[in-house]
């Protein structure tokens, strides 16, 4: 088959699952989605002219099974209905090293097992497919049974758009440390710890909270676009020479010694382990802390005064958006 399988099944229909299964179905590969019986995905997956089975029917089909689910569903879902219909030299793929990685999944010897991580969301790597593009992927092996698993990734990442958006190969334990630091530390609880730690401290100083939610929250898309487009060079390009001198006297202030401590630590509880303990923990738990936790912050004071200020931004309406497309 050279690289291309008799059949992919796409596990899963959320965001990343339609994307790779529409992608791949449209670079020519015969796709079966697995899902589950009378699920929100079956019904997508079938409108987009899918066709679906169970997850152990597209199994039992496939040569490659991609498990497109959220991490801490691989377990369950491989057990009972992906290992018992896996065959020699099948392929099973990742879009996150997570499952791999931490051990929660122990493919048997007679597979490849391989990664294929697109650096974007899944209705990015869709549109850019669409517009003859593509988004950029990590890929990677784990498992070589077959002697041309690196070949499957390579040519897994070209069907959904990665090679033409830049394939870098990686390694499962590179991708998955990588990928939560960079969600704990800058882009997810990084940033919003930031933006919320700079609200409340104009706010406390007896600034408006509109004024406060505008400087540290609203314009922080005006230079994550610039950083996005052209790195450091372009934000400096297109701020004026005052930003410029605050954020380079300044900024090393607020992101110090101490603040790559703590981003070391974060390091380390990603590597050893600690972080993927806790959160199976919480999951097994039943989510209580994850769940006190995600309410209180959107309860914060910088989130009601956003709702606000977002009703009176048209573009932001998804008609505008989808209008803009």
């Amino acid at each position: 088959m050279n690289a291309r399988e008799a059949k992919i099944a796409i596990i899963g229909y959320g965001s990343q699952g339609r994307a790779h299964a529409l992608n791949l179905r449209d670079s020519g590969f015969d796709i079966v989605v697995g899902v589950r019986d009378g699920g929100k995905g079956e019904g997508r997956a079938n409108a987009d002219g899918l066709r679906t089975a169970s997850p152990a029917e597209a199994a039992a089909e496939a040569s490659l099974i991609a498990m497109l689910t959220p991490d801490l569903s691989h377990e369950e879902i491989f057990r009972d209905s992906i290992a018992p219909n896996l065959s020699a030299n099948d392929a099973l793929l990742f879009a996150h090293g997570f499952t791999i990685h931490y051990d929660r999944v122990m493919p048997p010897r007679g597979i490849d097992v391989i990664l294929v991580a697109p650096k974007g969301p899944g209705d990015l790597v869709r549109r850019e497919y669409e517009r003859g593009r593509g988004v950029p992927c990590l890929y990677a092996v784990h498992q070589d049974a077959s002697g041309r698993a690196g070949d499957r990734a390579q040519s897994y990442a070209k069907g959904i758009g990665g090679v033409e958006g830049g394939a870098i190969e990686t390694s499962f334990a590179e991708e998955t440390e990588t990928d939560l630091f960079g969600e704990q530390a800058v882009l997810c609880g990084g940033a919003t710890e930031l933006v919320i730690a700079g609200f409340e401290t104009l706010v406390e100083a007896g600034y408006q909270p509109e004024v406060a939610y505008f400087e540290c929250m609203h314009e922080l898309k005006l230079i994550v676009d610039l950083l996005y487009e052209g790195g450091l060079a372009k934000m400096h390009e297109f701020i004026s020479e005052t930003a410029i001198y605050g954020d380079l006297v300044s900024g090393p202030r607020i992101i110090n010694g101490e603040t790559r401590a703590r981003m070391r630590e974060v390091l380390t509880d990603i590597q050893n382990g600690n972080f993927a303990r806790d959160w199976i923990k919480e999951n097994q738990n039943g989510q209580p802390q994850y769940k006190a936790l995600l309410e209180k912050d959107l309860n914060q004071p910088i989130e009601k005064v956003g709702a606000r200020l977002r009703a009176n931004m048209a573009w932001l309406s998804p008609a505008a958006k989808t209008a803009a497309e």
